[in-house]
């Protein structure tokens, strides 16, 4: 029986999304723009929650860093994107591409966990409000979010370094639009059955365990609003979460069908349209979803407006 010529390759090539320059010129432009506005919406959320002291409460505490996660995971895949759609030759070197499933891996993982801790806050505002303060306190709020940043990079640490010891021999097309876990495992020559044994633990302990959490929190609070008697009661308590529950929604719902069956035959195009979704389209509708659903930020927005409207009037009145 002949041994697989177990090679590495130093640089990777990215099909990315299309090889006809006007589609491209096309992408580029668009989501250039949706970059920009991502970028712009969650600096601007995280000021704004810094600017205004109203919003110092754990789940502003969390949506900084929900946030600060989404800008990061936009810019860990777009950039190389844009970048891509103006070169003939989409090349990436075999360090960019570790780093780049590195810190897209860890910063999804940071995410899902951060959205189960949010949850549990809602739960606490929700189910047992005269103890808000004394359970969400400021000191467990930060080894929440400690622990949802140390777990995701650890587990992405992990799944970066026994992807790239796989051997690709020759293979250095990257059918994607980034190095994504699932499209480098595929390039190699070796069986991939320990990966794929990987891939699905740590879906089941970064993903199916806080949607789980996420799943009790909401059926314990659905529960105590039901109980409440007052029609204004149920609305005030519901709103609480309303924005909270939309963003779950978006972003459990594609990453269950994404990473829990990574043994089934791949449909790339739809792979590359899923990490667009999380490249791209949640990061920047977060903010909006934050902004449009929420009063408390709503009321901060116009109260800084209305400082900026202030200022103005004082330099043209001086």
């Amino acid at each position: 029986m002949g041994t697989v010529n177990q090679t590495w390759v130093s640089s990777f090539i990215l099909l990315g999304l299309s090889s006809d320059w006007k589609t491209q010129v096309s992408l580029f432009v668009l989501f250039l723009a949706m970059y920009l506005v991502t970028v712009l919406g969650n600096i601007l959320i995280i000021i704004l929650i810094h600017l205004d002291s109203h919003l110092h409460t754990p789940m502003y505490f969390f949506l900084t860093n929900l946030s600060l996660v989404d800008v990061s995971y936009a810019t860990t895949i777009v950039p190389q994107l844009l970048v891509h759609f103006l070169e003939e030759e989409k090349l990436i070197s075999y360090l960019s591409c570790a780093a780049q499933l590195f810190f897209s891996l860890g910063l999804g993982g940071i995410e899902f966990v951060l959205l189960a801790t949010m949850a549990y806050d809602r739960y606490v505002a929700v189910c047992d409000p005269l103890r808000y303060s004394a359970i969400m306190h400021g000191g467990l709020c930060v080894r929440l979010v400690a622990a949802s940043w140390f777990g995701g990079f650890l587990n992405s640490l992990m799944q970066t370094v026994i992807t790239f010891q796989l051997p690709t021999c020759t293979n250095h097309i990257i059918d994607h639009i980034s190095c994504e876990l699932l499209a480098v495992v595929r390039l190699a020559c070796v069986d991939t059955s320990s990966n794929e044994v990987a891939i699905m633990a740590s879906s089941i302990i970064l993903l199916m365990t806080p949607f789980l959490l996420v799943l009790l929190s909401y059926i314990k609070i659905i529960s105590t609003i039901l109980k409440i008697q007052s029609t204004e009661g149920r609305k005030k308590a519901f709103q609480t979460c309303a924005s909270h529950l939309t963003v779950v929604a978006l972003c459990y719902g594609m990453a269950i069908f994404t990473y829990i069956q990574p043994h089934s035959t791949p449909n790339i195009l739809q792979e590359k349209m899923i990490s667009l979704f999380y490249a791209l389209l949640t990061p920047m509708l977060n903010p909006v979803i934050y902004s449009m659903r929420n009063k408390e930020v709503k009321g901060a927005w116009q109260k800084l407006l209305g400082k900026f409207d202030e200022i103005k009037l004082k330099l043209t009145t001086s």
